[in-house]
């Protein structure tokens, strides 16, 4: 718990601070660039272009070497995952838009091929006797034990301009996210904006290679921005919400990974991205299962309080033991079925709003406003007081439930 708390304080060594700060930036803007990759409903994309960065990292490496350089030269290797990621979304833009496969079809088969030939790379850069290859896999899931001052601020520079271009782009990207009709309607060009989409996760994704690696920085694109979405309807804070969810779940890894050296960084991070999600799965306020449980077990209460005190303005026995027990327990009935004096005049109110809805159906004629009638939904919510009084003028005097002889 102390090594947590120091890793979590920066105080675990230089690397241990180096690589903390590092995660939240690239978690910060993983997390607010891949939001519009969900909002689109492209996740696969991001999968796609973290793949095919390894052909690239494999060339890099051996035109590196080839010029007498060292070929684990980390600009150099992210250039060179740049450019085969950038092939790759174009490949995937074309077959999508000239060819009869649908996009999940062209993701499929970038992302396959690429790999196999980024797998090849690497294995033929293992059996070469110059450069510095050790190593060069742990892209594949991430490394950080050799992480250096200059590899951190390229991380911090280039998480800084993804998240920069997620803020001046931010409009039209979420218009083309929920509408792209619209969008174009509108004067957008949909084509460039999703290719901008794409090049931003895609910067992010080259970005990250380092921290978490190909395999995973999909995870850290994808589920910050889910997660997020189980908290605000708003899409502007969906998108800084996500930012803030990855930032912290990159932090909190980095601390986690640096308090038990044995775990790798990458998936640490990916797990307690997971666990946020779970979290946020199960207790979001209005999107999570147990909000939904809760919702529908009110709905069910007001359902079997409604049948019940309709049973009472009927003066016909409840059957249902659930919707006894219920009014019971709120005091409209007792034990044995027989209504209170508070149930005889809610089974009143009850049956005097089903005479008022019947009447608002005479008057108004509007489906779109008596649609609203659902037996549970009070009729003072959708009509004023002075239009309810001119519906009780046309009903008459309230007639009592009457009560046990």
């Amino acid at each position: 718990m102390e090594s947590f708390l120091a890793a979590l304080l920066l105080q675990a060594g230089y690397n241990a601070a180096l690589v903390g700060i590092g995660a939240a930036l690239l978690g910060f803007a993983a997390g607010a660039a891949g939001t519009f990759l969900f909002l689109r409903k492209r996740a696969l994309v991001s999968d796609a272009v973290a793949h095919a960065t390894l052909p690239g990292i494999g060339l890099a490496f051996i035109v590196l070497v080839a010029l007498g350089g060292d070929g684990r030269n980390l600009i150099g290797l992210l250039a060179g995952s740049a450019v085969t990621a950038w092939i790759g979304l174009i490949c995937v833009e074309w077959m999508a838009r000239r060819t009869r496969l649908s996009e999940d079809a062209a993701i499929g088969a970038v992302l396959s091929v690429f790999f196999g030939i980024g797998i090849v790379l690497l294995t033929v850069i293992q059996t070469l006797g110059t450069g510095r290859q050790a190593g060069l896999e742990g892209f594949l899931l991430g490394s950080t034990a050799g992480m250096l001052f200059e590899d951190a601020v390229l991380i911090a520079i280039g998480g800084g301009f993804a998240v920069l271009a997620t803020w001046l782009l931010r409009r039209p990207m979420t218009l083309v996210a929920f509408d792209p009709d619209y969008a174009a309607a509108s004067g957008y060009d949909v084509r460039r904006i999703d290719i901008a989409i794409m090049a931003l996760v895609m910067a992010v994704t080259v970005i990250g290679l380092k921290l978490v690696g190909l395999v995973l920085i999909v995870a850290l694109l994808i589920i910050p921005p889910v997660t997020a979405r189980f908290w605000t309807e708003r899409a502007e804070l969906v998108i800084w919400s996500a930012g803030a969810l990855g930032a912290v779940s990159g932090y909190l890894g980095a601390a986690i990974s640096a308090s038990a050296p044995a775990l790798p960084t990458g998936p640490i991070i990916v797990l307690v991205a997971a666990a946020l999600f779970l979290f946020s799965l199960l207790f979001a306020p209005a999107r999570g299962v147990a909000a939904a449980l809760i919702g529908h077990r009110r709905f069910q209460v007001r359902v079997h309080r409604r049948q019940g005190l309709l049973a009472l303005t009927r003066e016909e026995p409840i059957l249902e033991p659930y919707t006894l027990r219920l009014l019971t327990a709120e005091g409209l009935t007792r034990p044995d079925g027989v209504a209170t004096e508070a149930g005889r005049a809610q089974a009143a109110k009850v049956a005097r709003d089903e005479h008022r809805w019947e009447v608002a159906r005479d008057i108004h004629q509007d489906a779109a406003l008596t649609g609203r009638y659902d037996g549970l939904t009070p009729i003072e919510e959708v009509f004023t007081p002075d239009e309810i009084a001119e519906f009780d003028r046309r009903i008459g005097a309230p007639r009592a439930i009457e009560g046990p002889a």
